[in-house]
C-alpha cells in the first residue's frame, strides 16, 4: 500500500507515489533543514538518542505480555516536547526510517487546526479511513467512524502518525486493535489514560547539532570563523530547532551582520512577557526575524494568520493581502527563505505552497489582533472568500468545456484562474480540499459573511459533484449542506432551510439512516410550507413517502404519495403526476393490493399516452402485466405484454423491448406454450446482443429516492404484502 497523508486541518503532504522515504524539510520548529534557497535531500540534525530509544521502544516487553496476555493493541510511542522543539521533525525521520517494516503503508493526520482548535475525532477518522481506501458512510458520527477505522485496520501492518495531538481523548479512539500495527504520536504533554505509552520527552538540541543547523541557514563562513558567538546564539536559543532557523534565517537575510550582532539583539530584546520561560527563546527569536520585515511584507505575513487550515498558495496571499499573484508568490519565497514559513512540495497542477507552522501560527494570529483593524480584517476574508468562488467556478466549469456559454464565460477569467485540463483542475481541488473545507467552515462559524459563506459552498458542492462525483464526495457534501442548514437557521430563511434538509435526508437514506432521513423530511416540509415554495413541498412530500415505503410502511407510503400527486394535479404537471401515479402502483403491488395497484398503473399509461411517452407507456403497460398476473389473470396479462412490446418497438429502446419480450416469454410459459415463450426469448436476447453493441441506450431507472429500479425480467412472483399473493 502506498503511503498516505491525512489532511483534518493540518499541513497537506505530498502525494503518496511523490514522497520520499526519509521526512521532508518542514522549516521552523523542527530538528531538520536544509539550505532554504537550496534544493537537494533533507537533511536531519542531532536526535540520534532519542531515535535509537524509540527503535528500541518498538520491540520492549509491554504489560500485557509480562501478564501473559496477547497485545489488544498496538504499540504507542509518544515524541512529547513543547512546539518549536523539533518533536514533528523526529516522529517522521522515526516515520521514515521504520516505513519499510510496515507494507500496508503509512498514514498521517495532524489533531490541531491551524487556528489552535483539537480537530474533531470524526474528521480524522473519516480522514483515515480515505486514506486507507476505506468506504466512508457520509453522515455518520465520531463511534461509527472510529470502530469502522479499527475493523479496516484489522489484519494490517500500518504505520500512524498522529501529529500535534492536544490529548489523550484525541488518540485513544484512533487506536487500532491489531498488534501489528504501530502508532507514532507527538504531543506537548504526556497521553494519561492511553495504556502501555513509550514516551520520549525532547528538550534543546545539544550544541554540536544546533550550530550545524544554525549553520544550514546562515551559511558556513560567519559560523566556522565566529564558533564562540555561534554557540552564544545557541544558548540564547535555547537549543530550540524553531528559533535557530529564525536566527540563521535572519542572518542569512541579513549578510553584513556578524553572529555577535545576532546575540546581542537577542539579548537586546524585550522579554517577551506573556511567554513562559521555555518559550521566550522562540518568541524572541521570532520577533527579531520579524522587525527585520518590511512593512509591507509584515503585513502579508500577519494576513497569514487568516488562511484557512491547509497550506497558502499565491492566490489566498494575494487574495488576503490584495495584492498581485506575481508580488505574493515572492512575499512566501522570502518568508520561506526566513524560516517564517515551510515550503512544500507542490503537484505539476498545484504550485508552490506554505504552511505556517505551529509554534508561530499563536504569535502571528496575537499580531493580527493587535495591529489590524477589524474592518481590514473582514476586508481581507471577504477577498479571499471571493477568489476561493471564482476558482471554484472556474474548476466546475472545467468539466463543461462542450457548451459554448462556458467557455466564453472561462475565457474571461484572468489567467491564473484558469485550467488547462480537467485533470488539472481535479487535481487543484483534491490538493486544496482541506483548505478549501476550512474556508466553508470558518465562513460559517464566522457569521458576518453569510451571503459569502452560502455562495461558497455552494460553488464547492458543485465542483466536488462535477468532478468527484456525488457517492465518492457524499462525505464532503453531508458537511457542507450541514453548513448551509447553519447559515439558513441563523438568518431565518426557510426555503435555504428546505432545502438543505432535504440534502441532508437523502444522504442518510443512502446511507442507510432511513428514520434519521424521514426526521429530515418532515422538518424540510414544515420549512418549505413555511416558504410556500410548491417544488420543495411536493419533493418533501415524496421523499417522505419513500421513506415510509423503506421501511415497510405501505399505507403511510400510499397516504403520502397520494397527497405528492394531489399537489401536482393541483398545478398541472403531467409528467410528475404519471410518475406518482407509478410510484402509488409501485407501493399497492408491494402491499398486495391488487385493483388498487392496476387502478394507479393504468392512470400512468394513460398520462403517459397523452404525453406522448412512448418508453413510459411501455414500462407502465408492463407493470399491469405483472399486476395482473399477480392477481390470477393471465390471459389479460398477455394481452397487455403484446401491447407493451408493440410500444417499446415504436419507441426504439431495443433494452426496453428486451425487458418486455421477457417477460411476455414468462406469461406464455405459464400458459402451456413453450415454443411462443422460446421465440420470444430469443428474441429480447438478440435485441440485447445487438444492444450492448451498438451503445444504445438502458432503461433501468429508479422510480425515485427510496423506490427500487425496475426488477430484472425474469418470473413473476407476488410481492409479500398483507393481502398475500
Amino acid at each position: 500500500m502506498a503511503e498516505q497523508a491525512v489532511e483534518t486541518g493540518g499541513r497537506i503532504a505530498e502525494p503518496p507515489r511523490e514522497r520520499r522515504s526519509a521526512a521532508p524539510w518542514t522549516g521552523p520548529g523542527t530538528g531538520t533543514g536544509h539550505a532554504p534557497r537550496q534544493s537537494g535531500p533533507a537533511v536531519f540534525v542531532g536526535r540520534r538518542r532519542e531515535l535509537e530509544e524509540l527503535r528500541a521502544d518498538i520491540g520492549r516487553t509491554g504489560l500485557d505480555t509480562l501478564a501473559g496476555r496477547k497485545a489488544p493493541r498496538c504499540r504507542v510511542l509518544l515524541i512529547a516536547g513543547r512546539p518549536g522543539s523539533g518533536r514533528t521533525a523526529l516522529a517522521e525521520q522515526l516515520v521514515g526510517r521504520l516505513a519499510a517494516d510496515y507494507p500496508d503503508g503509512v498514514l498521517r493526520a495532524r489533531l490541531t487546526g491551524a487556528d489552535g482548535e483539537p480537530v474533531p475525532t470524526e474528521r480524522t477518522a473519516r480522514a483515515l479511513l480515505a486514506g486507507l481506501g476505506a468506504p466512508v458512510p457520509a453522515g455518520a458520527g465520531e463511534d461509527e467512524l472510529t470502530e469502522a477505522l479499527r475493523t479496516a485496520l484489522l489484519g494490517r501492518r500500518t504505520l500512524l502518525l498522529l501529529d500535534d495531538a492536544a490529548g489523550a481523548e484525541q488518540v485513544d479512539p484512533l487506536l487500532p486493535d491489531e498488534s501489528g500495527c504501530l502508532v507514532v504520536a507527538v504531543s506537548r504533554g504526556p497521553l494519561t489514560g492511553v495504556p502501555d505509552v513509550r514516551p520520549c520527552t525532547l528538550g534543546g538540541l545539544d550544541t554540536a547539532a544546533a550550530v550545524e543547523l544554525l549553520e544550514r541557514y546562515a551559511g558556513p563562513t560567519r559560523i566556522t570563523c565566529d564558533p564562540v558567538a555561534a554557540k552564544a546564539v545557541v544558548e540564547e536559543c535555547g537549543g530550540q530547532p524553531a528559533a535557530l532557523v529564525l536566527v540563521g534565517g535572519w542572518l542569512a537575510a541579513h549578510p553584513k551582520t556578524t553572529v555577535v550582532d545576532a546575540a546581542k539583539r537577542l539579548r537586546e530584546l524585550p522579554p517577551a512577557d506573556g511567554h513562559e520561560s521555555a518559550g521566550r527563546p522562540l518568541a524572541r527569536a521570532f520577533w527579531l526575524a520579524y522587525e527585520a520585515l518590511p512593512a509591507s511584507a509584515a503585513r502579508i505575513l500577519r494576513l497569514l494568520a487568516l488562511a484557512p487550515a491547509g497550506p497558502a498558495d499565491a492566490h489566498t496571499t494575494s487574495a488576503l493581502a490584495g495584492c498581485s499573484v506575481a508580488a505574493a508568490e515572492s512575499a512566501l519565497e522570502d518568508f520561506a527563505a526566513r524560516g517564517l514559513l515551510r515550503a512544500l512540495p507542490a503537484g505539476p497542477h498545484l504550485g508552490p505552497q506554505y504552511w505556517v507552522p505551529g509554534c508561530l501560527a499563536s504569535m502571528l494570529r496575537a499580531l493580527l489582533e493587535t495591529q489590524e483593524r477589524p474592518a481590514e480584517v473582514e476586508l481581507a476574508r471577504a477577498r479571499m472568500l471571493e477568489r476561493t468562488v471564482r476558482q471554484l467556478h472556474s474548476c466546475r466549469a472545467s468539466t463543461e468545456t462542450d457548451d459554448p456559454l462556458t467557455r466564453r464565460r472561462l475565457a474571461e477569467l484572468p489567467r491564473p484562474l484558469r485550467f488547462p485540463t480537467p485533470q488539472a483542475a481535479e487535481e487543484w481541488l483534491r490538493g486544496r480540499l482541506p483548505a478549501l473545507l476550512a474556508a466553508a467552515r470558518l465562513a460559517v462559524r464566522d457569521g458576518r459573511l453569510d451571503t459569502l459563506a452560502r455562495r461558497l459552498v455552494s460553488a464547492l458542492t458543485r465542483a466536488l459533484t462535477a468532478h468527484l462525483g456525488a457517492e465518492e464526495a457524499g462525505p464532503e457534501l453531508y458537511g457542507l449542506h450541514q453548513l448551509v442548514l447553519d447559515v439558513a437557521q441563523r438568518c431565518e430563511m426557510p426555503l435555504e432551510k428546505a432545502a438543505a434538509l432535504l440534502n441532508l435526508g437523502d444522504l442518510d437514506a443512502r446511507a442507510g439512516r432511513t428514520r434519521t432521513a424521514l426526521g429530515r423530511y418532515r422538518e424540510a416540509l414544515d420549512s418549505a410550507r413555511e416558504a410556500s415554495d410548491p417544488y420543495a413541498t411536493s419533493r418533501s412530500l415524496e421523499s417522505i413517502a419513500a421513506s415510509h415505503q423503506e421501511l415497510g410502511d405501505w399505507q403511510r407510503a400510499a397516504d403520502w404519495y397520494r397527497r405528492a400527486l394531489e399537489l401536482r394535479l393541483t398545478r398541472g404537471e403531467p409528467a410528475d403526476q404519471a410518475r406518482l401515479y407509478g410510484r402509488l402502483g409501485a407501493v399497492h403491488t408491494y402491499a398486495g393490493e391488487w385493483g388498487e395497484a392496476l387502478r394507479d398503473w393504468r392512470a400512468a399509461a394513460a398520462t403517459y399516452r397523452r404525453l406522448r411517452d412512448l418508453p413510459g407507456h411501455a414500462r407502465a403497460l408492463g407493470e399491469i402485466a405483472r399486476v395482473q398476473e399477480y392477481a390470477g389473470r393471465p390471459q389479460e396479462a398477455l394481452r397487455t405484454c403484446l401491447e407493451a412490446v408493440e410500444q417499446a418497438r415504436q419507441a426504439g429502446d431495443v433494452r426496453l423491448e428486451a425487458a418486455v419480450r421477457l417477460r411476455l416469454a414468462d406469461t406464455l410459459e405459464r400458459l402451456g406454450d413453450p415454443p411462443a415463450a422460446g421465440l420470444h426469448r430469443g428474441e429480447a436476447e438478440r435485441l440485447l446482443a445487438a444492444g450492448e453493441t451498438s451503445g444504445a441506450p438502458g432503461t433501468a431507472r429508479g422510480d425515485g429516492p427510496g423506490i427500487p429500479p425496475e426488477r430484472a425480467p425474469g418470473p413473476l412472483r407476488p410481492q409479500p404484502g398483507p393481502h398475500g399473493g
